[in-house]
């Protein structure tokens, strides 16, 4: 069985691959959701937790916030660097691990991840880093896939074909509200949750197909692990989930992706 660290590593790798920007524009409408649900106050110091290309920490630094994203992919910190410099916003972005938070604790008043901390493999440590950094009365707040939506049926399917690590727990149970309030435990004095989607569309369900398997990172890394007829079938799959899951009647592909918004405040002592 691979150590977590072992499997970080990979993971690394993973998100290092493909073109993750591409993935990044159709997921950026959640950043808004998640900042209109914690509602920062101008002012405050706002931390995006894997923030990728920045999605989060931009919206935060355009309310006004002192805004800092770390990430572990120092390939996609350089785009949210250059996204912040063409919009002129003043906005930290370093090479962090969620799993151990280059900060001191208490340290930010909004300790914020749409999308992103929920795939650290170890979710006790994230949760108890996350909570570590976040200022005591302060706000922890996330958007998470669900394991019963879209996505995870996605992950359930790239794991049918290339079977994840032995022991790794899957990523979308951080979208289950009994999860996360597992994980947060006592450290939180309130919890708020909310269930939500956003539509997706595609030229096609291929073409949902196509475009993952070339720029997400965990459905390329999955293909390339296979070979010939193996290869077909998981792209083969992915179509007919795809189609499935397909919402639209004229054409086309529109796939609802469900999510759960949830929202901590951290206890004063």
């Amino acid at each position: 069985m691979p150590t977590l660290n072992e499997i970080k590593a990979k993971q690394q790798v993973t998100w290092s691959s493909g073109d993750y920007g591409k993935i990044a524009w159709i997921t950026q409408p959640l950043s808004e959701v998640l900042l209109d649900a914690v509602d920062p106050a101008p002012g405050s110091e706002v931390l995006d937790a894997a923030t990728g290309t920045g999605h989060v920490a931009l919206a935060a630094a355009r309310r006004f916030c002192r805004s800092t994203g770390i990430d572990y992919v120092p390939a996609l910190l350089e785009v949210a660097r250059a996204r912040a410099a063409a919009e002129g916003l003043d906005v930290t972005f370093i090479e962090g691990d969620v799993e151990e938070i280059p900060f001191s604790a208490g340290r930010f008043d909004y300790v914020l991840s749409s999308i992103g901390a929920m795939f650290a493999p170890d979710q006790a440590r994230t949760a108890s880093e996350l909570l570590r950094v976040t200022a005591p009365g302060g706000t922890l707040g996330m958007i998470n896939w669900r394991p019963e939506g879209f996505i995870g049926e996605l992950f359930r399917t790239i794991g049918a074909h290339v079977p994840p690590p032995e022991g790794l727990k899957p990523a979308a149970l951080w979208g289950k509200e009994d999860r996360v309030r597992e994980l947060l435990g006592e450290a939180v004095s309130s919890l708020i949750v909310k269930e939500g989607s956003i539509r997706m569309r595609f030229f096609s369900p291929e073409h949902f197909a196509d475009f993952f398997l070339t720029n997400y990172g965990p459905t390329l890394k999955a293909s390339e692990a296979l070979e010939g007829e193996r290869r077909s079938a998981f792209r083969r799959a992915v179509v007919e989930l795809a189609a499935r899951h397909n919402q639209g009647d004229t054409g086309g592909a529109s796939l609802d992706w469900t999510y759960l918004v949830a929202v901590a405040e951290k206890a004063q002592r």
